[in-house]
């Protein structure tokens, strides 16, 4: 989701090799991305190579809109990876607010610690380095290399992987985790110059983000509609197992977050009485607490306190 809206291109035929499979898709959606992409804080030149790796930890299963006003916190508070690396983790934690998936936020931390420390505070341009970086995947490194730099990487993310089910294998949606088989299709698609692919990772991103949806796709406004597999073969219904959307109210989850709100509004240590009546349920609010702890999101102290990590 971050690359710029607006960079020059060239078409896959320039580079001189032969056209990748996915060659007729690539000038019609490119095309809709320059004129319907989204002007996202971290696709503006300004953003940097920090600006878009804050922004795809930020992201992962979270939507922009609550993205947004994190992110701008984030980068006015810590605008390379240095600043926030001198800081002490559960600052992160702290500043992560109400985002969700708090280890995002530790994984962050020991990412800008690391790009501190190895690669003199410059988020790192080869793909491998930035795999090897605490708390980054696959994704996140081909997002970054693509993003960032303008690297050829195959970017698979929810929304990609849904355009390419519908668009080339004619099912509704991909399986529920990503398959060595969708990655080298993935990699077939690609457009052979760099430029070109890292634009086609960002605009097959944007589709499935705005027309290709999960659900009330728009295929009227899809500038590949007629070629969609999908589409072609009468949109089947999905045959894998059924897609259940993820609870919240009453789970572990909602009580992490209770407890997590409040040691980060104090900026003193906590004590277990303050934690207990955040949830009713003791059995509960203990498991949720020992998962914090264990997670390194929570540090207990003597005489039963608790605060965010300083270390």
């Amino acid at each position: 989701m971050t690359a710029p809206t607006k960079p020059p291109h060239s078409h896959p035929a320039d580079a001189g090799s032969p056209d990748p499979l996915g060659q007729p898709l690539h000038s019609p959606v490119i095309d809709w991305f320059g004129e319907n992409a989204r002007d996202l804080p971290w696709r503006r030149p300004e953003a940097g190579p920090w600006g878009v790796m804050v922004s795809e930890f930020m992201l992962q299963q979270t939507p922009v809109s609550r993205v947004l006003p994190v992110y701008e916190q984030w980068l006015t508070r810590w605008p390379r990876p240095a600043d926030l690396a001198k800081e002490a983790p559960g600052e992160a934690v702290r500043a992560w607010g109400r985002l969700g998936y708090p280890r995002r936020a530790l994984r962050l931390h020991g990412a800008a610690v690391a790009i501190a420390e190895r690669h003199g505070g410059d988020v790192p341009t080869d793909h491998a380095q930035l795999l090897a970086l605490p708390g980054i995947g696959e994704y996140t490194a081909a997002a970054v290399a693509s993003f960032a730099y303008g690297q050829r990487h195959p970017v698979l993310d929810t929304n990609v992987r849904r355009v390419i089910a519908r668009a080339v294998t004619g099912v509704q949606y991909p399986p529920n985790a990503t398959t060595a088989a969708e990655r080298k299709l993935a990699r077939s698609l690609l457009p052979d110059d760099e430029g070109t692919a890292a634009r086609w990772a960002a605009a097959s991103m944007e589709l499935g983000a705005l027309v290709c949806t999960a659900k009330n796709e728009s295929c009227h406004r899809c500038p590949i509609a007629a070629q969609c597999a999908w589409r072609l073969a009468g949109k089947p219904e999905h045959e894998g197992p059924p897609r259940r959307g993820q609870t919240y109210a009453g789970t572990d989850r909602q009580v992490r977050g209770k407890l997590l709100a409040v040691l980060r509004e104090a900026h003193v240590p906590v004590p277990q009485a303050a934690l207990d009546r955040v949830w009713h349920e003791p059995v509960q609010r203990a498991r949720a607490l020992d998962g914090l702890v264990s997670d390194g999101l929570v540090e207990p102290l003597p005489g039963g306190m608790y605060r965010l990590p300083l270390s």
